[in-house]
């Protein structure tokens, strides 16, 4: 039974034959003693045929097939021209070896052609492309080098480049600086509350919150100067006259120490720091939610934007979401918990990161496990939906999160929820009708355009009708004018004719 190899190359596909096999036995010690020598090598393997790239393009289309597994229509036709035609009814009487199993399974599926993968084929390939150079007489010393290159950047930029707008690499980024940040606005506004404390301690129990801390401390500078010029300005950023009348008063009659100018320059500087880091992160935290909002607009419009992304963020990736079980979901974040409860067989975790969601604070302490197990499977149904849909909506997300709301109502009230086919149903109605709407308000859009291209060609018309009459007024007036003109000058001749005869008499 003759044997036949497959390899895939930057340049092309090969289909080579091998010979001897029954004399090597199939061992692979053989087979890898024999691949570094051509000339051993060249006797048990042979080309047969060569199937060139047209362009990069296709090349790289090719190379996709094969690392997705399946046959593209070039492969199928190749294979069919080059290898024994298999008869219905009746065994081949070859086999052909692949790298790839899946590849191999979809081209019997195909042809019917058997095809084999295992350590003997692997070793073979292995030596096809060590000396694949020696077998493509054509090929010039350099020319493999070069196109396996160019086809390895461009099938890592296409893996690499899926859309711009969908990319989840940037949520993670940003939901991890969101964090750092966090922290980071925390501890430096504690420095700035326990700096300034020592010229002003009486702020501290006015101001609570960091950010006004920091800008009412920077506003204030030295307490000495307070006075009641300082209320609107302090009013304005507080939101309060009475707090800004009481902070006035507290600095006139303040405990804390002076501050040397240095120092107050020192803490203002720190103080307009802080101010510009909760500034960047409210920035931050709406190009999260805009992010989201292309990404995964169900997941956010199901659980929140910053549960969504600290999911996407654990999970790895949108599609790694999209893959787990909603048995893993629900307790994604709590890994360590799980562990610690197998190793000690104590209770496993009940929820992980989805435990910041609403809902489970919302449910009662005995319903918290069941609304998590709930809440995780419509947290899985969503991120699929937005990782494999090919249009963005938010018409899942927000009937899904209506549906944990009926849950929630079951559990407390007894009201039974709507049946998850139902919901889905009635979603699919809704963006068809949708469609259909946006469909006839294009066609009506285009049939008033033509309306109004073919009345501004009528009225085109109708002006240039009108000129061209006005012309021919225009024209037969002066050809009037003419003939008048002509006419009083031929009388004044004769009159002129008749004043001389006149004078002979």
């Amino acid at each position: 039974m003759s044997m036949y190899l497959l390899y895939e190359s930057s340049s092309g596909y090969g289909l080579f034959e091998a010979h001897g096999l029954d004399e090597i036995g199939q061992n692979t010690e053989a087979v890898r003693s024999s691949v570094s020598d051509l000339s051993r090598f060249g006797r048990v393997v042979q080309l047969t045929a060569f199937h060139p790239s047209e362009s990069a393009l296709d090349a790289l289309n090719q190379i996709n097939a094969v690392s997705e597994g399946y046959m593209s229509d070039e492969l199928r036709s190749f294979l069919e021209l080059n290898l024994p035609k298999v008869k219905e009814g009746k065994k081949p009487k070859f086999s052909l070896g692949v790298s790839e199993p899946k590849i191999g399974s979809c081209i019997f599926e195909a042809t019917k052609i058997p095809c084999q993968s295992n350590e003997f084929v692997h070793e073979l390939l292995r030596g096809v492309r060590q000396h694949f150079d020696r077998f493509i007489k054509d090929l010039k010393p350099g020319d493999l080098e070069k196109a396996q290159l160019g086809l390895a950047h461009s099938y890592s930029r296409a893996k690499v480049k899926f859309n711009v707008n969908r990319v989840d690499n940037m949520v993670i980024q940003a939901i991890f600086l969101l964090d750092t940040l966090d922290k980071d606005i925390n501890s430096f506004a504690m420095r700035v509350r326990e700096w300034y404390s020592w010229h002003f301690p009486e702020l501290v129990k006015i101001v609570n919150d960091n950010y006004l801390y920091a800008r009412v401390s920077k506003m204030i500078e030295d307490k000495s100067k307070l006075s009641e010029e300082h209320i609107p300005m302090l009013t304005e950023v507080l939101g309060d006259e009475d707090k800004a009348r009481e902070v006035v008063e507290a600095g006139k009659a303040s405990m804390g120490q002076d501050l040397s100018p240095l120092d107050l320059i020192n803490v203002q500087t720190f103080a307009q720091r802080v101010m510009d880091l909760a500034d960047y992160r409210k920035k931050l935290y709406d190009y999260l939610v805009a992010k989201m909002s292309d990404i995964a607009p169900n997941l956010a419009a199901l659980i929140g934007d910053m549960v969504g992304a600290r999911l996407i963020s654990h999970a790895g990736s949108l599609t790694n979401l999209a893959k787990c079980p909603s048995s893993t979901l629900q307790i994604l974040g709590a890994e360590k918990a799980l562990f610690r409860a197998l190793k000690t067989r104590g209770n496993t975790p009940k929820y992980g990161l989805i435990f910041h969601s609403s809902f489970i604070g919302r449910a009662s302490a005995k319903n918290k496990g069941r609304i998590a197990r709930y809440l995780a499977n419509k947290c899985s149904i969503a991120s699929r939906i937005d990782c494999f849909a090919d249009s963005s909506t938010t018409a899942f997300g927000e009937k899904l999160r209506e549906q944990v709301e009926e849950r929630l109502e079951f559990y407390d009230k007894g009201v039974a929820p709507r049946k998850n086919v139902d919901v889905m149903k009635e979603v699919m109605e809704n963006l068809e009708k949708k469609d259909e709407g946006e469909v006839k308000a294009v066609e009506g859009s285009e049939k008033k355009k033509k309306k109004e291209k073919r009345k501004a060609e009528e009225k085109d018309e109708e002006v240039e009708e009108e000129e061209e009459k006005s012309k021919k007024k225009k024209k037969k007036s002066k050809v009037v004018e003419e003939e008048v003109t002509t006419d009083n000058g031929n009388s004044k001749k004769k009159k002129k004719k008749k004043t001389k005869s006149q004078d002979v008499e």
